[in-house]
């Protein structure tokens, strides 16, 4: 379960965002909704431990992110956390199994070529697997960073505006994947979003 209470951020010469406490069940999927410039991508990184609030409490199975050391957080947010971000942010110089394995050696996890191998089979990647980021397509890379995401079995997977550069083929693509590997690995998903083709897909919205 993840909680969100009494969260503010304030920002140099600009507003304080104020956010509506919110509680997550395990496995449930939710849209994170606002208008440009609400505090979407502020609250994503503040529930991932990217960015610590001015006031508040998130706390991720019982454990607040924001009272453990830096390199404890690091960590939790590794093995606990995925995050599919709006580009990829993959290494160039590593093909996509390594790109993946390396989430898992960062987070201090043993590698699990296994594991590895079952998230590109399911992910229609496979033969992609010796491939470098700069022979896919951005479809292909989008499921790349969502294999990368779920890698370490998150109990958290969050995707910030998965959608936002791509045609309604692969938005649709996307969020199905996203949907369904969620509901395959057991996590709870948040998608912040404001494209209005993904709303048909997620039932539960939390407004800013």
């Amino acid at each position: 379960m993840i909680s969100i209470q009494s969260i503010t951020k304030k920002y140099n010469h600009g507003p304080t965002l104020t956010f509506p406490d919110w509680i997550i069940q395990d496995e449930e999927q939710w849209l994170l909704l606002g208008a440009s410039g609400s505090g979407k991508s502020t609250l994503l990184n503040i529930i991932s431990g990217l960015l610590k609030p001015d006031s508040g409490e998130i706390k991720i199975n019982g454990t607040d992110i924001y009272s453990l050391p830096l390199k404890d957080m690091d960590r939790f947010r590794g093995q606990s956390i995925g995050i599919v971000f709006q580009k990829p942010h993959l290494i160039k110089s590593l093909d996509i199994f390594d790109n993946i394995a390396l989430a898992s050696s960062l987070a201090g996890l043993k590698i699990n070529k296994s594991r590895v191998m079952t998230l590109l089979e399911s992910l229609g990647l496979a033969e992609k697997r010796k491939n470098f980021p700069d022979e896919l397509s951005q479809g292909q890379l989008q499921r790349v960073s969502i294999a990368r995401a779920l890698i370490n079995n998150p109990s958290l997977l969050i995707a910030d505006e998965p959608t936002s550069s791509l045609d309604d083929e692969n938005a649709e693509n996307v969020i199905s994947i996203l949907t369904e590997q969620a509901a395959g690995n057991h996590a709870s998903l948040v998608i912040a979003t404001h494209d209005k083709r993904v709303r048909n897909r997620v039932s539960k919205e939390y407004l800013l």
